[in-house]
């Protein structure tokens, strides 16, 4: 197979991007990016990916296509159903770019296999449905020091965000710890097609911006898509270090030292509702965004989204009682963390969230 040619007249409407030029395509043709997952978002990804002129791509997913893929799956076909999707993503791949190198591995991506897969690779794009799996290819990644793109999509929303150890963010600087459950699912919850291609094609730019230099990739910044809004809102967060921690300098193989944390107080929400009940008055501090509390929230919020938190510390009492709760109790632990460290005597963290919520105490609240 002949080597890509970063002048083909292929990549002309590119290369006159101001930024861009002939030494952005070359890099272009000269990466090895891994993508996880041929799903929802893997069929906006790969297609944009070897459209671009991505040298080497390698796709890592173990499932195989199902008829209930095909209305957000576009990599595959009817005929592809039983197939393994890294089969077809393959055929679709070279059928877009021929000179493409693109390799197939039909396994999961796990701890035992991760760092193999990632050797070599600039960059590794998360597309999977599995939230343990993202918290594998962060360490991974970290590992490699190399760059992760990351994105989710279920019902009508999804988020993409870019972790890069060595510039500075982690994926576990946004979410300490995976949630309880597994949240939402395309086979139970549902999913719009067109999630699945603008969240990929979000994904797919962060890559394309991280690979050539071009722009300001999500670091420290989550994009959060909202189909039946039409409305992309931002998500800050920083490292979940002191202010007084080093950041690793830039470049492969960044290393960071492990951060101590403080423990976190968790409160069921049954055992919430029974003090409410009982008369308690905790400031309940919902850190989700607005538009998540437009859909549904706990009587008697105070709603502060994680990114302004601390810049509004100051509308919060220190001595009052705290319970902070967001969608599945990730990024309130978190909060939870930075109210800790900035003197709180009382905080909680909502286990499981406004979800937990809505299936333990109040059917009326929507799940989302």
């Amino acid at each position: 197979m002949p080597p890509l040619d970063p002048a083909s007249p292929r990549y002309a409407r590119q290369r006159v991007l101001p930024g861009f030029g002939a030494s952005g395509q070359q890099r272009l043709a000269d990466a090895r990016v891994v993508v996880l997952g041929a799903g929802g978002l893997g069929s906006a990804v790969v297609p944009i990916l070897v459209a671009a002129g991505v040298g080497r791509l390698t796709v890592v997913d173990d499932d195989r296509v199902d008829e209930t893929n095909l209305h957000r799956q576009i990599l595959h076909a009817p005929a592809d159903v039983g197939r393994l999707k890294v089969e077809s993503a393959t055929d679709a791949a070279a059928a877009l770019s021929p000179d493409a190198l693109v390799v197939a591995v039909p396994h999961r991506f796990v701890e035992s296999n991760a760092d193999e897969l990632l050797a070599g690779a600039d960059l590794v794009i998360d597309g999977t449905d599995d939230i343990l799996t993202r918290y594998v290819a962060d360490a991974a990644a970290a590992r490699a020091g190399i760059p992760l793109v990351w994105g989710s999509a279920a019902r009508f929303g999804g988020q993409v965000g870019v972790s890069w150890v060595a510039r500075g963010v982690s994926y576990r600087d946004l979410f300490p710890e995976p949630p309880a459950d597994d949240g939402l699912s395309c086979e139970v919850d549902g999913i719009l097609p067109s999630v699945c291609t603008v969240t990929g094609g979000l994904m797919a730019g962060e890559a394309l911006k991280v690979l050539t230099g071009i722009g300001e990739p999500l670091l420290g910044r989550v994009a959060a898509y909202d189909a039946l809004s039409g409305r992309t809102r931002e998500i800050v967060y920083r490292r979940a270090a002191p202010a007084s921690a080093p950041v690793p300098a830039a470049g492969r193989g960044g290393r960071e030292a492990p951060v101590s944390r403080p423990a976190i107080t968790e409160v069921d929400a049954l055992s919430l509702a029974a003090e409410l009940d009982g008369g308690a008055t905790p400031v309940l501090l919902d850190v989700r965004e607005p538009w998540e509390a437009e859909i549904a929230a706990i009587d008697g919020s105070v709603l502060i989204p994680l990114g302004d938190l601390g810049d509004r510390l100051g509308e919060l009492d220190p001595a009052a009682s705290v319970v902070v709760y967001c969608h599945l109790g990730v990024r309130s632990e978190y909060a939870a963390r930075v109210l800790a460290g900035a003197g709180f005597a009382d905080v909680r963290n909502l286990a499981g969230g406004i979800d937990a919520w809505s299936r333990t105490v109040d059917g009326g609240v929507v799940r989302y």
